[in-house]
């Protein structure tokens, strides 16, 4: 009977482990090249910027838009707003929608708002870019062109910066942002033919966006807006040389906003993982599978916690049993996707995530635990925003 058990929790361990280091090994080169990465046709563009409280920043936002993106209409939707967001946005030469509905919040209703303003003479193209980030210059006119060529939605990598001074938890973040939506987006392209979205630096040709259902007060609307294009069949391209960047928030001021994204992931992935992984091997779609099997990954720091608590009880049940094989299976696993995720250290992630900080990592996994308890104490549902520098006090 403790062999049984120990297989019950090392077996379902090791595949996921398994499944993550595949991704990551599909990951680590970039994407080819395909057609519609650039185009010379004029594209008429609109940058949609949803922003809540944005007074602080938005007139640096809509300026670096401006140069990154010079032949691009910027069109802000000042939402639910209570400072003068919708004055700084329009004295930078943005367009600005004042939307104000405080029984109706998140980010999808502000979306939904900015559609509504652009269907009176719609664009080609609209990307939906955060009111906190930046785009790289030449992304806007890739994204854009291959939208139009492929009609299917294109997502940018989108990564966070943060100066040199910035605390070694800080810098750990930074690199699991870069695990979440570069390598593992680019393996999840490769297995299963479709990325998903992160909010930011997404493009839609007009008559897809059109149809999008947006007006949603989810707290992760973006996970499910790629989940919902997915059940339709519809693909998300990855771009992994356009780019989206955010500055890093303070750790101190950043735990709401994890909570959010962390909570709605794994409420997302409860309803939707296995549904969607079962429903894809049924029908044969390699996207809706891969996607599933995505979904059924638990947040990076999340799993290396689950993997020690496992190992731990497993060295238990076979020292107990004197049956080593659970324990073996789940700590090979764990050792492969571990040499995977310091072999993209070592690529990508040392100019980000200096070794000294690398050190930091376990005391990054005990700063989210509360993070996960929350999820079973104060599920975290609504959109929140997250605290800038710049804020005033």
């Amino acid at each position: 009977m403790t062999e049984f058990f120990a297989w019950l929790v090392a077996l379902p361990l090791a595949a996921t482990l398994a499944y993550l280091a595949l991704e990551l090994l599909c990951g680590l080169r970039r994407l080819p090249r395909r057609p519609g990465d650039s185009s010379n046709l004029p594209i008429r563009l609109v940058l949609l910027v949803p922003a809540h409280n944005e007074e602080a920043g938005i007139a640096r936002t809509v300026a670096a838009l401006s140069a990154a993106a010079p032949g691009a209409d910027i069109l802000v939707v000042a939402d639910n707003c209570s400072d003068d967001t919708a004055r700084g946005a329009e004295a930078a030469g943005a367009r600005v929608a004042v939307r104000t509905d405080p029984d109706h919040r998140g980010k999808g209703y502000a979306l939904a708002f900015g559609r509504e303003h652009l269907a009176a003479d719609p664009p080609d193209a609209v990307i939906v870019v955060d009111a906190d980030c930046e785009l790289a210059p030449g992304s806007a006119d890739r994204l854009a062109a291959r939208a139009l060529a492929t009609g299917r939605p294109v997502q940018a990598a989108n990564l966070l910066t943060s100066a040199a001074t910035a605390s070694p938890l800080v810098a750990v973040s930074n690199f699991a942002m870069l695990v979440k939506n570069l390598v593992r987006a680019r393996g999840l392209t490769r297995i299963g033919g479709g990325a998903l979205l992160f909010g930011t630096g997404m493009a839609f040709a007009w008559p897809l966006f059109a149809r999008l259902p947006l007006a949603t007060g989810d707290a992760v609307e973006d996970l499910n807006l790629g989940l919902w294009l997915a059940r339709q069949g519809v693909a998300i391209d990855l771009d992994d040389m356009a780019l989206v960047t955010s500055s890093a928030a303070p750790v101190e001021s950043s735990r709401a906003q994890r909570s959010r994204w962390e909570h709605g992931f794994l409420r997302t992935a409860a309803r939707q993982g296995m549904p969607m992984l079962l429903s894809g091997v049924a029908s044969g779609s390699r996207l809706r599978a891969a996607l599933g099997a995505h979904l059924l990954i638990p947040p990076l720091a999340l799993l290396m916690l689950l993997s020690l608590l496992g190992l731990a009880l497993l060295a238990a049940t076979a020292v107990a049993a004197a049956r080593w094989g659970p324990f073996l299976l789940a700590a090979a696993a764990l050792a492969g996707c571990g040499a995977m995720l310091l072999i993209i250290w070592w690529r990508f992630g040392r100019g980000l995530l200096p070794f000294s900080a690398l050190l930091r990592v376990p005391f990054y996994i005990a700063w989210k635990i509360p993070i996960y308890v929350g999820f079973f104490t104060r599920n975290q549902k609504d959109w929140n925003r997250t605290k800038r520098d710049g804020d005033r006090l």
